[in-house]
């Protein structure tokens, strides 16, 4: 049996700050307490029974949902690394002595504020915080997607079809129903087939922070969501995007609200690029890149993400979080340099 001095933790504490613990400044340079009041929300209601989240402190329980999409972990592996990582412990203000949100309690927290429809609220509060600290959105927008894997399903073709046209099988039950995902859907991206949903962003140019989001099944067109993610209050007019943006009508909607486009142009089998339309995709890939630079930092901090949940509902929630501690953790780096 493990046996543990006095000043034993104070110490492994103190080697983990000599080694730039970063949840200790994301701690330090975040003020979690503007977000109680929109958490609190859930809190009002009414509960039938006395288990669950409502006896732990809702910025802690929010907190825990910010590791979680940092670390990209499921809710057992979550639980599991709050009892077994100081680090989590330090930026969660827990002692040894203290308990634990298990699993279960985490999976009830999100989903009560998936109910509260929470997520965009408490998105919108941090960026306001960045606003209120000098990072306003500058220099341009780049609009783009990014394809989020969700478990494959096994159905039949008859199940798929009767899915596709928006209906529930009949023959599905209770059970099996809470356990399949009838919103995602298959599409193609460079030859390769994947299943799940589409995130897509408004990064600004400048800090390169998402600025709005949106989540929309895999299969539909990244122009579906283009016009509706642009931010208005960027001080620049200037808008990026690839060319599945590109179109006669979202240019002349574009030049009506007052932007500027800057869509990549794509050739085709009977009308090669020129070379002056070549160089412009360079000089606009040059700025575009920067979006490509947010979903890589997602990747590298948390690892692609595979989605554990069921259904757009609580995908959406899902993005939205991994999304808002994407900022959180920017907002750490450009801090620290003194950006």
């Amino acid at each position: 049996m493990l046996q543990t001095g006095l000043f034993d933790i104070h110490d492994r504490l103190g080697k983990l700050d000599k080694n730039e613990d970063p949840l200790v400044q994301l701690d330090r340079l975040i003020n979690w307490e503007r977000f109680r009041p929109m958490l609190e929300q859930i809190r009002k209601k009414k509960t039938k029974s006395s288990p669950g989240p409502k006896y732990y402190d809702v910025v802690l329980m929010f907190k825990i949902l910010v590791i979680q999409s940092l670390y990209n972990l499921s809710d057992d592996a979550v639980e599991f690394q709050t009892l077994d990582r100081l680090s989590f412990m330090r930026f969660l203000n827990l002692s040894l002595g203290d308990r634990v949100p298990d699993s279960k309690t985490i999976w009830l927290f999100r989903e009560q504020l998936t109910k509260a429809n929470l997520i965009e609220i408490l998105f919108a509060e941090f960026d306001a915080f960045l606003r209120s600290n000098g990072y306003t959105a500058k220099k341009g927008q780049i609009v783009d997607a990014s394809i989020i894997s969700s478990p494959k399903q096994r159905n039949t073709r008859d199940e798929n079809h009767e899915i596709k046209q928006g209906q529930v099988p009949k023959d599905w039950k209770a059970a099996k129903k809470s356990q399949k995902d009838t919103d995602a859907r298959w599409t193609i991206k460079g030859g390769k087939r994947y299943y799940g949903y589409k995130s897509h962003v408004c990064v600004d140019v400048k800090n390169k922070f998402i600025r709005r989001y949106s989540v929309t099944e895999a299969s539909i067109h990244d122009s579906n969501a283009f016009e509706d993610l642009l931010d208005n209050s960027n001080s620049s007019r200037d808008v990026y995007a690839d060319s599945a943006n590109r179109s006669k009508d979202s240019i002349k909607r574009l030049k009506q609200q007052g932007y500027r486009e800057h869509l990549q142009r794509k050739g085709s089998r009977h009308k090669k690029l020129t070379d002056w339309e070549k160089q412009g995709n360079r000089t606009r890939s040059r700025i575009r890149s920067r979006v490509e630079h947010v979903f890589g930092i997602q990747a590298m901090t948390a690892g692609s993400l595979i989605l554990r949940t069921i259904g757009i509902v609580r995908a959406r929630v899902k993005i939205g979080l991994r999304n808002l501690a994407y900022n959180m953790n920017r907002y750490k780096t450009l801090a620290e340099n003194g950006v």
